[in-house]
């Protein structure tokens, strides 16, 4: 049985000076266990008593002897009278590197989308932030807490806070023309949970679902999460387009009816009509992602497919990432009273609740009409930026295109027939300019058009026109011009 050397004391002791803020007993503690997981201390080596080992090592034997139970407490050493060892092992601690074999879904999964701070300019889907009425926010957020206090810091109940939910439930009344009450309404962790949710719920793997294309690529991570086999519909300017498309009959469809995703086409009254009696039909579900709608510059609000018919088989789905700002991370599904009921026992499974202050908060900032007030001076901002970067387009971005999403929002999408969209976007970053690529939200990028997705909610008008040239010369230096 061997007993360590004064080297390995050394060593330890060398541990011990370069600690730096760990204490002396956890500095101990680390130094020991690493010395029997890479074998310096084999197995059944016999340490030195507590006292000489305190001696040699110039601590206290209390240090000592609280590090020494430590690892005796967990496994590492044995202590009895005769003395303490190290612990026999069964296995050998140089492990080859496992093999990582991800997931076959993983392989469908879309690219992901950075996330940077400061939002670059042109960034799609991100709101003026800068513009969020945080002092009113905060004070609302206090009173929360100085009401509630310590009651909201439990989980609550799983499918939200019924404040909130009652206060949506009035707020789509008024603006989408949703007829529904607050046990209808879901809350959850923006709309892409409410996707998840909605896969959870009603599919099984191998359904098929019909999705938009080009369409929202945080949707098609859900469905291949969910091992759904997704059928790509084209997109018009009626909106999403299955007629004459040869696809298997759908479990699911998903589509963003009042803007889609990226065109920016409204689907026509007639294809919404068609669609329901279509899912009806093949008892089938329309997921209605409804993601950016109160953002409309001409005409009236367009009505939300779920209040258009009775018993529609729609699901839903909204976001205040969009309106308030993201890191909110508060959304909302709207279900048929029906699916309701039968999906209340899972949803208590599948949720925990949570975040109760800051809905609480949001239901004041609701019902107190701060709201309403922020979306209609949002929707003035909005309308400003897309008529300036329109005209920014016209001025500085020479290369044919042509602009596909309009009227609403807060993005344009350009088409730019004969670009490398994806390799532009790459470029584009060094310049601190965020576009998206047009054909990254395809299902399959070489079938389909390339082009930018310029987001303007967050991008002052400065800079559109610096930025759309630095864009046009980009374009110029790829096709082989001088840039």
């Amino acid at each position: 049985m061997n007993i360590p050397g004064d080297d390995f004391y050394t060593l330890v002791s060398a541990a011990l000076k370069k600690r730096g803020e760990e204490t002396l007993q956890r500095a101990l503690y680390l130094a020991l266990r690493e010395a029997i997981l890479c074998g310096r201390l084999q197995p059944g080596s016999r340490l030195s008593g507590s006292r000489t080992l305190a001696q040699q090592l110039s601590l206290s034997r209390n240090t000592v002897n609280a590090a020494l139970e430590q690892l005796t407490l967990e496994g590492y050493l044995l202590r009895s009278r005769q003395g303490t060892r190290v612990a026999q092992r069964d296995v050998a601690l140089d492990l080859p590197e496992p093999a990582v074999t991800l997931a076959r879904r993983v392989a469908q999964l879309p690219a992901p989308v950075a996330r940077d701070t400061p939002v670059p300019a042109f960034t799609p889907g991100t709101p003026a932030i800068n513009y969020f009425p945080l002092p009113l926010w905060r004070r609302l957020y206090d009173r929360v807490l100085r009401e509630e206090g310590s009651a909201l810091l439990g989980y609550g109940d799983p499918a939200g806070e019924p404040s909130l939910r009652s206060a949506i439930a009035r707020h789509l009344a008024i603006s989408r023309g949703i007829d529904c009450d607050a046990s209808q309404i879901v809350i959850t962790e923006g709309a892409l949970e409410g996707v998840n949710l909605c896969t959870m719920l009603l599919s099984e793997p191998g359904d098929v679902v019909w999705v938009e294309d080009p369409g929202y690529a945080g949707a098609k991570s859900a469905f291949a999460k969910a091992g759904l086999t997704m059928a790509g519909m084209p997109v018009d300017e009626e909106g999403i387009c299955w007629e004459g498309q040869q696809a298997p009959p759908p479990s699911f469809i998903f589509t963003s009816p009042s803007h889609q995703f990226p065109y920016g086409s409204v689907l026509s009254a007639r294809r919404r009509l068609a669609l329901l009696e279509l899912a009806q039909r093949h008892n089938a579900w329309i997921i209605e992602d409804d993601y950016d709608s109160e953002f409309r510059y001409t005409g009236e609000p367009v009505p939300a497919m779920l209040g258009m018919v009775n018993n529609a088989p729609v699901v839903y789905l909204g976001t205040f990432s969009k309106t308030l700002f993201p890191s909110l991370r508060i959304g909302f599904m709207v279900l048929p009273p029906a699916l309701a009921k039968a999906a209340l026992p899972a949803i208590g499974a599948l949720l925990r609740g949570g975040h109760r202050a800051e809905q609480r908060t949001l239901a004041l900032f609701i019902e107190e009409g701060h709201y309403a007030r922020h979306l209609a001076a949002m929707r003035r901002l909005y309308r400003k930026r897309y008529l300036q970067l329109r005209e920014a387009l016209d001025a500085e971005l020479g290369t044919a295109h042509r602009i596909l999403a309009g009227e609403g929002g807060m993005h344009l999408t350009v088409s730019i027939e004969g670009i490398d969209d994806r390799r532009l976007v790459q470029q584009a970053r060094a310049f601190q300019l965020a576009p998206a690529a047009l054909s990254g939200y395809y299902l399959d990028a070489r079938q389909g058009q390339t082009g930018l997705v310029l987001g303007y909610g967050n991008t002052s008008a400065s800079q559109f026109a610096p930025g759309i040239r630095r864009i046009q010369r980009l374009i110029t230096q790829q096709q082989g011009g001088k840039g």
